[in-house]
């Protein structure tokens, strides 16, 4: 489905631009064109961002390698260890 007709940007674009971290119309204008032409689009494509209708239809961004439970992480195994140094 087109968002914005006058640029012919379609759903998914605007669904990657948010997963990919637009937060704002000022940055699906940026980075898509979205709503810089008539601005009828405009309404629609903020309801892409977080917090808007459509929210939820957008892909979650990919985070990466996951960490490992921290040292200092009470809940596993025996908190944090502290060393005592001595000074001669």
């Amino acid at each position: 489905m087109f968002i914005c007709i006058c640029n012919a940007i379609s759903e998914r674009q605007v669904q990657a631009a948010v997963a990919e971290g637009a937060l704002s119309l000022t940055d699906l204008q940026g980075r898509l064109g979205v709503a810089t032409v008539c601005g009828c689009c405009a309404e629609t494509a903020t309801e892409y961002l977080p917090g808007g209708r459509y929210a939820n239809n957008v892909p979650a961004p990919s985070l990466g390698a996951v960490v490992d439970d921290a040292a200092n992480d009470p809940s596993v195994g025996g908190g944090m260890h502290v060393h005592q140094v001595r000074r001669a």
